[in-house]
């Protein structure tokens, strides 16, 4: 497993990966850093298509995230990753829609706890998951910095 630092415009995000893809995405500021101590070898190298993704992310020149990903998961919250990921740039969905793109509709909590342990932030896009009332919903970076994510991408939400 490898680890590299992105200084972003909004904090410190810490990328892991592994020989398959990357593994996570964290901003160390939020509730959920990457404990960088745990066996990692730091490899900028193996970060660069990311890295360039992300900076053109952060500089509005891209929408949508090309990257070959290797989240550990069940194959339940792999399979609400996978919807997290349908969701474009600028728009925002429910934990109710997101069950019913999964094709089951009574699984809304499941979901919500597949959103919050989503480990590769930003890049599978569960902050752009909010309450059916249009308010924002728990992240692990924190609310300020999902309405910020949000309104860098020009998705309407109730503050």
């Amino acid at each position: 497993m490898y680890y590299c630092i992105y200084q972003s415009p909004l904090g410190e995000i810490a990328l892991t990966a592994n020989d398959e893809g990357l593994s996570a995405l964290a901003f160390q500021a939020g509730k959920s850093p990457i404990d960088l101590t745990m066996g990692l070898t730091e490899d900028t190298s193996k970060f660069a298509e990311v890295i360039q993704q992300l900076t053109e992310y952060f500089n509005e020149e891209r929408t949508q995230f090309d990257l070959p990903l290797a989240p550990k998961g069940t194959a339940f919250q792999k399979q609400v990753w996978q919807a997290l990921s349908k969701i474009p740039c600028g728009e925002t969905k429910s934990y109710g829609w997101i069950a019913k793109s999964i094709n089951n509709e009574k699984a809304v909590r499941a979901v919500g706890t597949a959103n919050g342990a989503n480990p590769i932030a930003l890049i599978v896009p569960c902050h752009r998951v909010i309450g059916s009332n249009g308010k924002l919903t728990g992240y692990a970076g924190g609310l300020a910095l999902k309405a910020k994510l949000l309104m860098h991408e020009g998705a309407q939400f109730k503050p």
